[in-house]
């Protein structure tokens, strides 16, 4: 998306388009009746993502930005918010499934009147409102990325609950490596380092401002834990055990009877089957382990005589790897599910793709962060309380969105995305 600041038009619109395509691409596969469905407060219903990316162009670009631009309606400012408190009311996110009008074809409806208006704006702002559309402009396409991802893992928990165990896509997935490389430790260097986002290219304000930490020497495991490893862990009583647990995962292990991944099913025979993406289907015990909360991360961390990384120690190693996103396993590939590491290499891998890793670092503002001005200053920085932060990127994140300085986040608790862990030790 870096062409977007040269003022190249003709290509900031192909990128809208293609964005914008990429996110009905990934509804496409659904019905109507599939779209409407929330199956818990955390998540959202396919057309619902469709509605609020649109809004938020509507929002942020149009109203202010295209002299005599008309709204598409009057109400869906209202229905399509989802966290803006400065910009008004909105309907509350638990009942979101319960709209069941508008109808799907109102919200292609809606896509399409804001896309004619956006490639309106596109070609006739003028040079000095085009720096002031750029901002928002890139955020806005890198905001629609993050929900096709969204909308990945909310339609793959609603499809879990249905008893049918319906199939977002049909075909087998492609063959995979047999077995996973053998884990090795890779050093971090400790002393005054330097994590963050530089300024080159774009970055959410999360990730930002550049600056100096200190860390003690560690190491850090070549890959993330995968679910023979952990299946190990569990198999040693690892959720009836506990010392390995923090306060709060135990009380949620007692309380939500967890003994598995989020998304393991045990079968008849006593073996484990996992609900994915394609249906259900037998664990992989090669891929990495995946939709863990943070607690069950910790846990196994604990049982394994480790630790999880700091969110500065994975951003150093994944530094000293020099990762390429084009060799991760992320929505491009298709697959649409972790899977294990093609070999061992030199350093870390799969640092990006496969499942976002949870870290040890509470998700906090950065020394010398400031939020943006405006309604947007509400994108990350009021969240900054009570959550773990999570590095990397998943097999559902969009080509061209993931980078080392991607700082994801949830509460501990949290178990639908695809989440799992790494492994770090001190030195």
């Amino acid at each position: 998306m870096d062409s977007i600041a040269t003022g190249d038009r003709a290509a900031a619109t192909a990128l809208y388009h293609a964005v914008r395509g990429a996110t009905e691409a990934v509804a496409a596969r659904l019905s109507a009746e599939d779209q409407q469905i929330q199956s818990m407060a955390d998540a959202s219903p396919t057309k619902w993502h469709l509605a609020h990316v649109t809004w938020f162009f509507e929002t942020f670009l149009l109203k202010p930005g295209l002299a005599g631009y008309a709204e598409y309606h009057p109400r869906y400012s209202y229905l399509f918010n989802s966290y803006y408190e400065s910009v008004g009311d909105r309907h509350a996110r638990p009942a979101r499934g319960m709209l069941s009008r508008p109808p799907l074809a109102d919200i292609m409806g809606y896509r399409a009147h804001v896309d004619d208006a956006m490639t309106r704006l596109l070609a006739e702002a003028t040079e000095g409102e085009w720096a002031e559309i750029v901002p928002l402009f890139t955020l806005g396409l890198h905001h629609e990325q993050q929900h096709q991802e969204l909308a990945l893992t909310d339609i793959k928990h609603a499809f879990s609950v249905n008893p049918l165990y319906p199939a977002y896509l049909d075909e087998a997935p492609p063959e995979g490596p047999a077995g996973a490389p053998a884990l090795r430790w890779c050093g971090v260097e400790g002393g005054v380092q330097e994590i963050g986002h530089d300024g080159n290219g774009f970055g959410f304000d999360n990730e930002f401002p550049h600056h100096r930490t200190w860390l003690e020497d560690a190491e850090i495991a070549s890959r993330p834990v995968t679910n023979a490893e952990y299946l190990d862990f569990m198999a040693d009583g690892g959720y009836a055990t506990v010392a390995h647990w923090l306060s709060d995962g135990w009380a949620a292990v007692r309380e939500q009877d967890w003994e598995a991944p989020y998304y393991w099913r045990r079968q008849e025979d006593g073996s484990w089957a996992e609900f994915t993406l394609r249906g259900l289907r037998p664990v992989d015990m090669a891929a990495p382990v995946s939709h863990l909360s943070f607690y069950e991360a910790a846990a196994y961390a604990a049982w394994a005589g480790a630790r999880l990384p700091t969110e500065a120690e994975w951003e150093l190693a994944a530094r000293a790897a020099r990762v390429d996103e084009d060799d991760a396993n992320t929505l491009a590939s298709g697959r649409l599910h972790p899977a294990a590491a093609a070999n061992g290499g030199d350093g870390p891998a799969q640092l990006l793709g496969d499942v976002w890793e949870w870290t040890q670092s509470a998700y906090a503002p950065y020394p010398g962060f400031r939020p943006a001005a405006g309604a947007v200053g509400e994108y990350n920085g009021k969240f900054m309380a009570n959550q773990m932060t999570l590095r990397g990127s998943s097999c559902v994140t969009p080509a061209g969105h993931a980078r080392i300085t991607y700082r994801n986040f949830f509460y501990p608790d949290q178990r639908w995305q695809f989440t799992g862990l790494r492994l770090a030790r001190d030195a």
